[in-house]
């Protein structure tokens, strides 16, 4: 995917996400990963991401900042996530992060949100979450699958 700058509009996030990243506890790979998500509500919450030396109880960035809002708020509805890394070029979000995204998603008109995944030296990819994640398995398709059982 094509890098650009990120959008001055997005500043605010990129900061709250870059801070958040700064206490990445990360002692086995040494990779600091900081996110920020705004609610359709107006509010924001970041996370990053904490190592365990159990790789499977490890959570990202993206997921703690999701655990943090629902924590706050309950029932969220995701507009824009902004995701912080060290690399280049900038890491996209894994498949677990994708499908907790997936079930948080504000549905906006074309039923998509902006993902933008920056680095520390302000390169962005900036893509959608559809883009990322096409044919990703949402409640609905549970819900059609318990219907038919």
């Amino acid at each position: 995917m094509k890098t650009s700058r990120l959008p001055a509009r997005l500043k605010p996030l990129y900061a709250l996400a870059k801070k958040a990243r700064k206490n990445s506890h990360s002692p086995y790979s040494g990779c600091k990963v900081g996110a920020a998500i705004l609610l359709t509500n107006g509010k924001v919450f970041s996370g990053c991401n904490v190592e365990n030396s159990s790789y499977g109880a490890t959570v990202c960035a993206e997921r703690g900042a999701i655990q943090t809002a629902v924590a706050a708020e309950g029932k969220i509805k995701i507009a824009q996530i902004v995701v912080v890394t060290d690399s280049s070029p900038p890491w996209l979000p894994c498949a677990l992060c994708r499908q907790v995204i997936s079930e948080f998603a504000a549905k906006s008109p074309g039923g998509d949100i902006p993902v933008h995944c920056t680095n520390l030296e302000g390169d962005a990819i900036s893509t959608t979450f559809l883009a990322l994640y096409p044919g990703l398995f949402s409640p609905e398709e549970l819900r059609a699958g318990q219907s038919r059982a």
